[in-house]
């Protein structure tokens, strides 16, 4: 699905919505308050989807007026949805005191960053959380639109695919790193956290292709070197993936799948020099200080998600594991370059 809002004039909203589907035509739910207020079909013939490729019949533009949507130039708010595949492709909100400015926070952690998301939420027209979970074509479509200039975006996408749209011109780019060895483990209890959903033949398909991995990490106890050891010496393919120097194939790859080389750890660091504001997690608040100040909202700095004594344990572990050095080493070059930067930064 791919989407594109041409101009909202208060009284008239054009845009377009290419379905996966080429024979189908597109329907865009108009939402109030959360209250679903009507659904229009695309109306209007474009050749240039036929010669495109992407639609077979150039049926996929769409105008919302005071008579398809009544009220439509008095209302301050609403939200505009694919009828498929639930995806908001438009939010109208006043701009008084908004952050007119795209914002894009890389998730380098398997976990969201929740706390700097909830803070900066409600200073945006509309945001997308999640980004890694999204099709190609859905995010080149909001990577490219020009109808949302207040925008916050979050996920741990791979950089190089989609580096092109995000130059500064058209959008601030954010990266918290993690301690790597901390990240593993994270990463392993993770696994280790759905083994239950993965023997489960009703459940396993929410695990995914971690399914097997989830499976082996229950079988290890981390609490021992010499099993951490035999963990890494039987790693499934997938867990290998997950594990290894994940940083740098965010940072390094086109593909989530591509295979990390010597070569993708210097595109790591020439994309990570790129990036508008680079911080570690190790210096959250000289990270959502720096963020907040940039931006010019005047926020309190949350405490940071604490990060579980059971994970901080393990990644001592992890830390006298030759095997696990081996796996980290380009992120750990990172991760410390970035960590010492910062602290001398932070520090004057």
């Amino acid at each position: 699905m791919r989407f594109f809002i041409d101009f909202d004039n208060g009284d008239l909203i054009r845009g377009w919505i290419v379905p996966d589907n080429p024979l189908a035509i597109s329907r865009v739910v108009v939402a109030v308050d959360g209250r679903r207020m009507a659904e229009i079909p695309a109306a209007i013939v474009d050749e240039a989807f036929k010669r495109n490729g992407w639609h077979s019949t150039g049926q996929c533009t769409f105008e919302l007026t005071d008579g398809t949507v009544p009220g439509l130039s008095d209302l301050r708010r609403l939200e505009l949805y694919d009828a498929d595949t639930n995806v908001m492709i438009y939010r109208r909100v006043p701009r008084d005191g908004l952050v007119m400015q795209r914002v894009l926070l890389l998730n380098t952690g398997i976990h969201p960053e929740t706390v700097i998301q909830g803070t900066l939420f409600r200073h945006f027209q509309q945001s997308y959380f999640g980004l890694h979970r999204m099709s190609d074509e859905i995010l080149t479509s909001i990577f490219a639109s020009q109808a949302m200039p207040s925008s916050l975006l979050s996920g741990s996408i791979v950089v190089p695919r989609y580096e092109s749209l995000f130059t500064p011109d058209l959008m601030l780019t954010t990266i918290l790193l993690h301690d790597p060895h901390v990240e593993m483990a994270t990463r392993m209890l993770w696994l280790r956290a759905r083994a239950q959903a993965a023997a489960d033949p009703a459940r396993s398909w929410r695990v995914g292709r971690h399914a097997e991995s989830a499976l082996f990490a229950e079988d290890c106890d981390f609490t021992d070197v010499k099993s951490l050891k035999r963990f890494f010496k039987m790693l499934p393919e997938a867990a290998y993936h997950l594990l290894y120097n994940p940083l740098t194939r965010q940072l390094g790859t086109r593909l989530p799948d591509d295979r990390v080389h010597p070569g993708n750890s210097i595109v790591a660091i020439e994309i990570l020099a790129r990036v508008g504001i680079v911080g570690h997690r190790d210096y959250f608040e000289a990270f959502v200080s720096t963020l907040l100040d940039r931006l010019g909202i005047d926020e309190a700095v949350p405490a940071p998600t604490p990060i579980p004594s059971e994970a901080l344990a393990l990644a001592e572990r992890l830390r006298s594991v030759k095997a696990v050095a081996d796996m980290l080493v380009f992120d750990i070059a990172m991760s410390d370059a970035v960590r010492g930067s910062v602290a001398k930064g932070w520090a004057n």
